[in-house]
């Protein structure tokens, strides 16, 4: 416990707590005289480690769309839609994507009264517990460093469209990626917020012609001129059996596709890692979670139900789709503009793949680094890693993060493939982990508020379901982890064969290895959970709060620039 400077009357918090004053309207605040002082659970930063606040209101709500549209909604949905049917994978795209709201609003409302550069881990560390904190950090980041190598492999086979790999070895591609997206994240904060702001900004705007393309095909202004509308929910049918035949074969095609849609969704939490280096975090983070509800129902939702009118689930195209192919035939959008008999598209939708895949890559890398960094910073890691350069950009953790990226190169060989494409099957594990240790940290967060009197009307967002939509939200993240490799368990002998040991062992390895963590760290410090008393909810706040006042001063002295109105009316609600 720190030595205070000079004895405070004592409150009901208990001794460890943060000291503490009431100003006039009878709430409490941080003592100034304490806010610099280290207390049990914190960690204050060193010289040369601190993060630059160099992402602006539109990279913040930019990067928090695109980090979610991916490979997993322009490929993944014709996987899902070949397995179940178009009314199964609308109903789990939209159970999920709400799981997924639940999710970012238990986030949004922490990171807004504290952005932390040690994001996720920095909450679980100062509101449950550190255990929590090391197992849900080391997840995160487990997760990153799996997934940058897959995309970049993604990339290089993408690119086989145009170049078959006897002319130029995957290799190749393999290593261009991986070196513009190292120099990017080196370059500083600044340059990859604006370049990912671009990027996703394609990306929504590709999505965007889809979904359009995808409506004028429903009602018939494709070159067939065929008017589809719901035909193809009554033939071949709404929900596809798998497995097992009747209700129960509809049910678990249902299932399989939720697991498809949780894919899909990964990545949207990042928002929680970029808010150590957003400007006016207090406006832009509520700001970015509150139209994350919009963006579900609109990108997602509308494009999985307007690509189940188009595309039967038997189509023998979409079943060519689903298999692990490169280029544009992989997308069941292309699928549908076949069956319409347009051409000349795929092409253009291999390139729109192609750039997917490199932004995910991108920010793919970014998230690692950022991860390790906040492990660093809360001493669970080297502190080599939490060490920055002039430009606020952590060199160390970048560097260590990259060494993984090589694992890409399996790739280059044909005997390496299916085995790394396993490491898919990982990712989602570690992706549902880290939304219930999400989940877990907000219902404490909630819980400590409560304790301490801090009443709603002081934060600057809170979550619209409370405690009770993150409970809900924390029991079928669970459900979904623990069943999201059901076909192992429920398969036909005479169509699967044996037991599937390879998918059971990456599908759920996943949760041992978080549980030994949890368990491994508490017994290894013997460090306490965290009281609802005594969570530290002030240290580092006043200067953030004395950030945002100079942030906002800077601001209205400056001019608002043409167009600026038209931008935050019209256009910024999408974006």
């Amino acid at each position: 416990m720190a030595i205070w400077s000079r004895k405070r009357e004592s409150s009901s918090l208990g001794d460890n707590s943060p000291e503490r004053v009431v100003d006039e309207k009878g709430q409490y605040q941080p003592d100034p005289e304490y806010v610099n002082h280290e207390m049990p659970g914190e960690h204050h930063l060193e010289p040369n480690t601190n993060l630059h606040r160099g992402l602006k209101s539109r990279h913040i709500t930019m990067i928090a769309i695109g980090g979610a549209i991916g490979t997993g909604l322009i490929i993944g949905t014709g996987a899902a839609l070949a397995k179940a049917g178009p009314a199964s994978i609308l109903i789990s795209y939209g159970i999920v994507g709400f799981i997924v709201y639940l999710v970012m609003s238990a986030l949004g409302e922490m990171a807004a009264w504290l952005p932390l550069g040690s994001g996720f881990s920095g909450y679980a560390v100062r509101f449950c517990d550190p255990a929590l904190g090391f197992a849900l950090g080391y997840s995160y980041w487990f997760k990153y460093i799996i997934v940058t190598p897959n995309q970049l492999t993604a990339a290089a086979l993408v690119i086989q469209y145009w170049v078959h790999p006897d002319d130029v070895n995957p290799g190749v591609f393999i290593t261009v990626f991986l070196i513009v997206i190292v120099c990017i994240n080196y370059f500083g904060i600044r340059f990859f917020g604006e370049l990912e702001f671009w990027l996703s900004s394609l990306k929504v705007l590709t999505i965007i012609g889809l979904i359009i393309l995808s409506l004028v095909l429903a009602l018939g202004g494709g070159p067939d001129g065929d008017r589809k509308g719901f035909r193809y929910w009554k033939n071949p049918g709404a929900f596809k059996p798998y497995i097992k035949q009747g209700d129960t074969g509809k049910f678990l095609g249902l299932w399989s596709s939720m697991v498809t849609a949780v894919f899909a969704y990964l990545g949207t939490e990042l928002v929680g890692v970029t808010v150590g280096e957003a400007q006016n975090p207090r406006k832009t983070i509520p700001r970015a979670i509150k139209l994350t509800f919009y963006r579900i129902l609109f990108f997602y939702v509308l494009s999985v139900f307007l690509l189940g009118m188009i595309v039967p689930y038997n189509s023998e195209d979409l079943a060519f789709a689903t298999k692990a192919k490169s280029g544009a035939s992989a997308s069941p959008f292309v699928v549908a503009i076949t069956l319409a008999g347009i051409d000349g598209l795929p092409g253009f939708i291999n390139g729109c793949i192609l750039l997917f895949v490199f932004s995910a890559s991108n920010s793919d890398l970014y998230i690692a680094t950022r991860t390790l960094y906040g492990l660093a910073i809360e001493h669970k890691a080297p502190r080599i890693f939490a060490r920055t350069d002039r430009r606020g950009v952590p060199i160390y953790a970048l560097a260590f993060s990259t060494l993984f990226c090589l694992l890409a190169y399996m790739n280059v060989a044909d005997d390496a493939r299916t085995v790394f494409l396993y490491f898919v099957n990982l990712v989602t594990i570690f992706g549902l982990l880290t939304w219930i240790s999400i989940l877990v940290t907000h219902i404490y967060f909630v819980r400590a508020r409560r304790a301490q009197n801090i009443p709603n009307s002081a934060m600057p967002f809170v979550a619209p379901f409370g405690i009770a939509g993150s409970y809900g939200a924390l029991f079928f993240c669970i459900l979904i982890s623990l069943t999201k490799n059901y076909d192992v368990f429920v398969h036909n002998p005479k169509t699967y064969g044996d037991f599937d040991y390879k998918n059971f062992i990456t599908g759920y390895i996943g949760i041992p290895v978080y549980l030994i963590m949890l368990a491994g760290y508490k017994l290894w410090t013997r460090e306490p959970g965290v009281k609802p008393h005594n969570a530290d909810f002030y240290s580092g706040k006043a200067e953030i709060d004395r950030e945002e006042e100079e942030f906002l001063a800077r601001k209205a002295q400056k001019k608002q620039k043409p167009g600026g109105w038209f931008y935050r009316t019209f256009v910024s609600w999408l974006f």
